[in-house]
C-alpha cells in the first residue's frame, strides 16, 4: 500500500498526466488510469450523468477488463434510478451542507461510507471477479458530473475507509482536470470556428488541408477542394442592412454543412466575407462534383440572394502534380473566378477545363486580365 509521500506523488502525477492531453478522450484516459494507479487498483472507469436521458454512461474503462468492456465504449449507459446515489445521495448531502465523499462497494455486500446499499454494484463486481470498489462523485461548476469507480479483484485487501478518503481527493482532482480540458476545447473552438455562421475558419482549413495533402502523397488519397463565392451579399448589406447579410450568410453556411455531409469527413468553412469552401480527402471527384452541382441549385433557391459562384480543384482530375495546400487553392480559385465572370449556375471543375488551370499557373505579372490569387492566410483580391 503507498504511504503518504506515496499517493501525494500519485495525485501530482494524475494532475500532470491531464494536463498533458489534448482531447477529452485523452483526458478522461489520463484520469482513469491516474486514479487506478494511485488507488493500486486493476480496473478504472469514468462516467458522465447524462441528465437528459437519465442516463449514468461509460467514457472510458481502463486498466483489466472483462468480456464486453470496452475500452472507449460507444453506448455502455445504465439508468441512474439503479444508482440512487447519483440523484439522491449526492443532492440530499450538498444540500444539507455536505460535500460528495465516496465510498466501497464489497463483492460480499458490505458497503464502506454513506449512502444506500446498490445490489446492482454488487452483482456486477461478482459477475466480473472483482472483490471491491471505490465510487467518488466527480463534481465539475458545482453539480454531479459523474463518477470515477476503481475496484480491485478477488483476492486482494479489499478497499478500507482511507481508501474512500483519498478517491474523494482524487475525484476533485479529476473535476479539476476535467474543468481546464474543457476550457481549452472552447479555446481551440473559438480559435478554429467562424463565430457567425459556427462552421469552420480559414486556419482550420489549413491545417485540414495539409494534412489530406500528406495522405494524398503517402497513399494516394483524393483531395479536392471546393470555393464558393456568394453572390449578392455587397447588394444585401447596402439595401437591407449587414444584419439581414449576415442572415444570408448564415442560411448559406447551413447548405453548405447540409450539402457537405454527403462527403464522409468533409470540412465545411467560411474563408471570410463572402467566400467559402468545402475540404473533402477520400471521396472521389466525381462524388465531389455532384455534390457542389446541389450546393449550386440549393443556393439558387435561397431568399435575398443571387446564388454562388462554385470552383473544385481535385487531385482525382488531371489538375497536374499538387506539391502544397496554395497550388490546389489556386486551381479551385481560378475555377471559382471563372465561374463568377461567366455568371455560371453550376461549378466550373479545374481539370475538366483547360483554362482554368493555365489560368492558375500562368506567372504574375503578365498582360492578361487574371486574377490575382491569394496566398496562404491571404485574402485574395477581387478584380
Amino acid at each position: 500500500m503507498m504511504g503518504v509521500d506515496g499517493r501525494l506523488r500519485a495525485v501530482v502525477d494524475l494532475a500532470q498526466a491531464m494536463a498533458a492531453a489534448h482531447t477529452p478522450r485523452e483526458s478522461v484516459h489520463a484520469a482513469a488510469r491516474g486514479a487506478r494507479l494511485a488507488m493500486d487498483g486493476s480496473f478504472a472507469a469514468i462516467s458522465t450523468w447524462e441528465r437528459d436521458r437519465g442516463r449514468l454512461r461509460v467514457l472510458v474503462n481502463e486498466g483489466e477488463r472483462t468480456p464486453g468492456e470496452e475500452e472507449f465504449p460507444q453506448e455502455e449507459s445504465y439508468p441512474v434510478h439503479d444508482f440512487p446515489e447519483i440523484t439522491e445521495f449526492l443532492h440530499e448531502k450538498w444540500a444539507g451542507g455536505g460535500g460528495p465523499h465516496a465510498w466501497v462497494e464489497t463483492a460480499e455486500g458490505e458497503r464502506i461510507g454513506a449512502g444506500p446499499y446498490c445490489h446492482q454494484r454488487v452483482a456486477a463486481l461478482r459477475r466480473r471477479g472483482r472483490g471491491s470498489c471505490v465510487v467518488a462523485p466527480i463534481v465539475l461548476h458545482g453539480r454531479a458530473w459523474g463518477e470515477l469507480y476503481v475496484a480491485r479483484p478477488t483476492g486482494k485487501p479489499a478497499f478500507g475507509v482511507a481508501d474512500a478518503d483519498f478517491a474523494t481527493v482524487l475525484a476533485a482532482v479529476v473535476a479539476a482536470g476535467l474543468a481546464q480540458t474543457e476550457r481549452l476545447e472552447e479555446a481551440r473552438r473559438l480559435a478554429f470556428t467562424d463565430p457567425l455562421t459556427g462552421l469552420a475558419n480559414r486556419r482550420a482549413v489549413d491545417i485540414r488541408l495539409d494534412e489530406s495533402l500528406e495522405l494524398h502523397r503517402a497513399h494516394g488519397t483524393v483531395v479536392s477542394l471546393m470555393v464558393c463565392d456568394l453572390n449578392g451579399l455587397k447588394r444585401v448589406n447596402d439595401s437591407l442592412g449587414h444584419e439581414t447579410g449576415d442572415r444570408l450568410l448564415e442560411r448559406f453556411g447551413s447548405v453548405l454543412s447540409l450539402c457537405g455531409a454527403r462527403l464522409p469527413g468533409a470540412l465545411a468553412a467560411r474563408l471570410g466575407g463572402d467566400e467559402f469552401c468545402l475540404l473533402s480527402a477520400g471521396p472521389q471527384a466525381d462524388e465531389v462534383v455532384a455534390v457542389a452541382e446541389e450546393l449550386c441549385t440549393r443556393a439558387a433557391d435561397l431568399e435575398l440572394g443571387e446564388g454562388v459562384a462554385c470552383g473544385v480543384a481535385s487531385t482525382g482530375d488531371p489538375i497536374g502534380t499538387v506539391n502544397s495546400a496554395r497550388r490546389l487553392f489556386r486551381l479551385a480559385d481560378a475555377a471559382q473566378y471563372k465561374a463568377k465572370a461567366a455568371r455560371s449556375e453550376k461549378p466550373v471543375v479545374a481539370g475538366r477545363d483547360g483554362a482554368v488551370v493555365r489560368l492558375a499557373d500562368a506567372p504574375p505579372g503578365g498582360t492578361q486580365d487574371r486574377r490575382r490569387f491569394r496566398g496562404r492566410g491571404a485574402p485574395p483580391t477581387r478584380p
